[in-house]
């Protein structure tokens, strides 16, 4: 069973940056593909980011490419999401999640573990 503990949303303009931190705990992590997921009030979860078991292969949302970078660190256990040039339009929950695939996907349901999620608001 894996634990997974986010931290690092809040209150941002736009054009600002956060940084998203995700720790997990339980298994063996370097075992898991990690995505970032989010959803905003009203709308379906959707993928963000994702990056491979020792992180040489990504996967970027169109709507966040250039602007969002993930990375991993293997040694601490932790899951990171870069957010710059913030949007209104990135306000949302977002979630960390593990899945045991090689490669990480969009599909929500190949992720077996999630976060508490954490909520990132961007004004205008």
């Amino acid at each position: 069973q894996v634990q997974l503990v986010e931290s690092g949303g809040g209150l941002v303009q736009a054009g600002g940056s956060l940084r998203l931190s995700c720790a997990a705990s339980g298994g063996t992590f370097s075992s898991y593909s990690m995505g970032y997921f989010r959803q905003a009030s009203g709308k379906e979860r959707e993928f963000v980011a994702g990056i491979s078991r020792y992180g040489g292969n990504t996967r970027y949302a169109d709507s966040v490419k250039g602007r969002f970078t993930i990375s991993r660190d293997n040694a601490k256990n932790t899951v990171a999401l870069q957010m710059n040039s913030l949007k209104p339009e990135d306000t949302a929950v977002y979630y960390c999640a593990a899945g045991l695939v090689v490669l990480p996907t969009v599909e929500a349901q190949r992720y077996a573990y999630w976060g508490q999620g954490t909520q990132v608001t961007v004004s205008s």
